[in-house]
C-alpha cells in the first residue's frame, strides 16, 4: 500500500540528507579550486519544501563541485553558474506568477509548489549534465525534494520548466571555453626578461590559465572591456615601495608579520571560489525567509558574477605577463634599479601560483563578490557570518561587511608573499568595475 503524503515526507528529509552526506568527506583544495562540501543542514519542513530546501540544493552543488574537483576554479564556477542560473529562469517562467514568492497565480494555483519543483530539476539536470558520475547521488537528491511537494499540476509544470529550462541553459553555454582544456591551453611564455613572468620555485610549473581570457563571458561581452592599465614601472617608487613591503611581511621567515597577519594569510590561501562558498551559504542562511526566488536570483547572479570577473582578469594577465614579487626578489639586480639588491634565497609564505602576477585574481574575484553581495544585502549581512577554511586550521574569520572580505584578500596576498599591493588594488578595482556593469544588466528583484 502506498505510503501517504505525511508519511513520506520524513523518509524524503532521510533520502536527502544521505544524498549531502555522501560527499561530506570530501577534502578541498587550493590549487583546483574544488569547495569542501558544507554540512547538510536539519530539518524545518512539515508541510511542503521547507525554508531550508534552498540549503538543502546548496550543499548538494558544493558537493557535487568537491566531487569534480576539476583543476581549474572557473571550471568549478561554471557548475554553479549554470545549474542555478538554470533555476532561476525555470521559476521566472511562469507567465503571472509571483516568481516563487509563495502566493498563488490564480484560481487553482499554487505557485510555490510550482517554483520548488522548477528549481530543484533545473539544479538537478544542471549539475548532472556537468557531473555525470554524481547522478545517482543527485537522482536520489531530486526524489527527495519532490516528495515534499504536493503530487498535481503545478508539481508537473515546475518539473517540465526545470527541464526545459537546463537543456536550453546547457546548449546556451556549450563551446563557451571554460572547460579545462580550454582554460589551461599550452603556453609559451615570452623570453626572460626584467619584470616578466616565468615558472617560480620550488616546482617552475608551467603556465595554467592561459586560456581563461578567451572564455565566453555571461553579460560582460569582451573580456578586455575594462582591462586595467600597465602594472607600475620597474624602479618607480610606487614599485619599489611594493618591492620593499612584500620581501619584508611576505617572506616565510618574515620577523614582521604578526600572527594576526599570518592568520588572514593561510586563511586566504584557499581558492575564491572555496571561501567565498562558505561566506555566501551563511548569507543564504541568513536570508532563509526570503522568497525562493530571490534566494536563487543571488547565487545565480553571484556565479555569473564572479566568473565574469575571472574570465576579465585573466585576460589582463596574460597581456601584462608580470613577473612574480619571489622572481622579481630572488633577480632584483637584473631590473635596472641599482638600488634593489638580489635575495637568491628569498622565499614566499606560499607556493606562489603559477600564472602572472597582474592583476591579482584572488582581489578581482573579492571585488566583483563584493558589489555583487552590496547590491542584494547592502553593506554587510543583518549579523556577522563567521566562517573557517581548510588552509588555516582553528582560523576563524567573521565578516560584519563585504568590503572587509574583500580588504583582507588584498592583504593576504602581499601578506602569502605572492603578490604586489598595487597588483591586489588593481585586481579589486577591476572586479568591482566588472560586477558594477553585469549588474546594471540583471534584474535585482
Amino acid at each position: 500500500m502506498p505510503l501517504s503524503r505525511a508519511r513520506t515526507r520524513p523518509l524524503a528529509r532521510a533520502l536527502l540528507l544521505t544524498a549531502t552526506l555522501a560527499a561530506a568527506t570530501l577534502a578541498s583544495t587550493t590549487t583546483t579550486g574544488a569547495v569542501a562540501a558544507p554540512a547538510p543542514t536539519g530539518s524545518t519542513s512539515s508541510t511542503g519544501p521547507g525554508a531550508d530546501v534552498v540549503l538543502d540544493w546548496y550543499d548538494i552543488t558544493a558537493q557535487t563541485v568537491a566531487a569534480a574537483a576539476l583543476p581549474a576554479q572557473v571550471t568549478n564556477s561554471r557548475i554553479w553558474a549554470v545549474s542555478w542560473l538554470a533555476a532561476d529562469r525555470a521559476i521566472a517562467s511562469r507567465p503571472g506568477g509571483p516568481g516563487g514568492s509563495g502566493g498563488h497565480g490564480g484560481p487553482g494555483r499554487n505557485d510555490a509548489d510550482f517554483a520548488a519543483a522548477a528549481f530543484a530539476t533545473a539544479i538537478h539536470d544542471g549539475l548532472a549534465a556537468q557531473v555525470p558520475a554524481r547522478t545517482a547521488e543527485l537522482d536520489a537528491a531530486l526524489t527527495a525534494t519532490l516528495a515534499e511537494v504536493p503530487d498535481g499540476k503545478d508539481e508537473t509544470a515546475g518539473i517540465s520548466a526545470g527541464r526545459r529550462a537546463a537543456r536550453a541553459l546547457l546548449a546556451e553555454r556549450a563551446g563557451d571555453g571554460l572547460d579545462v582544456a580550454s582554460v589551461n591551453a599550452p603556453y609559451t611564455p615570452p623570453a626572460e626578461a626584467p619584470g616578466i613572468w616565468r615558472p617560480t620555485p620550488p616546482a617552475y610549473a608551467p603556465a595554467v590559465g592561459s586560456g581563461q581570457g578567451k572564455g565566453r563571458t555571461f553579460l560582460l561581452g569582451p573580456a578586455n572591456r575594462f582591462r586595467p592599465g600597465p602594472p607600475d614601472p620597474l624602479g618607480s617608487p610606487a614599485y619599489q615601495r611594493d618591492l620593499a613591503e612584500v620581501r619584508a611581511v611576505g617572506s616565510v621567515d618574515s620577523t614582521v608579520r604578526t600572527a594576526e597577519q599570518t592568520d588572514v594569510a593561510k586563511f586566504w590561501a584557499q581558492s575564491s571560489l572555496a571561501g567565498y562558498t562558505a561566506i555566501l551559504r551563511g548569507l543564504v542562511e541568513q536570508e532563509g525567509t526570503r522568497p525562493l526566488a530571490w534566494q536563487t536570483h543571488l547565487v545565480a547572479t553571484f556565479h555569473q558574477v564572479t566568473i565574469d570577473a575571472q574570465i576579465a582578469g585573466y585576460e589582463a594577465k596574460y597581456v601584462y605577463t608580470r613577473w612574480r614579487p619571489v622572481t622579481a626578489i630572488r633577480f632584483a639586480d637584473t631590473d635596472g634599479d641599482p638600488t634593489t639588491v638580489a635575495d637568491p634565497n628569498w622565499t614566499p609564505l606560499i607556493a606562489t601560483p603559477a600564472h602572472p602576477e597582474y592583476p591579482s585574481g584572488h582581489a578581482t574575484y573579492a571585488g566583483a563578490a563584493q558589489r555583487v553581495l552590496e547590491a542584494f544585502t547592502g553593506s554587510g549581512p543583518a549579523r556577522p557570518i563567521a566562517v573557517t577554511s581548510a588552509t588555516a586550521p582553528g582560523v576563524t574569520r567573521t565578516y560584519s561587511s563585504w568590503r572587509q572580505a574583500t580588504q583582507d584578500n588584498i592583504d593576504a596576498r602581499v601578506w602569502e608573499g605572492v603578490h604586489f599591493r598595487h597588483t591586489d588594488e588593481i585586481g579589486a578595482q577591476l572586479g568591482r568595475t566588472v560586477a558594477a556593469y553585469d549588474l546594471r544588466r540583471i534584474d535585482l528583484r
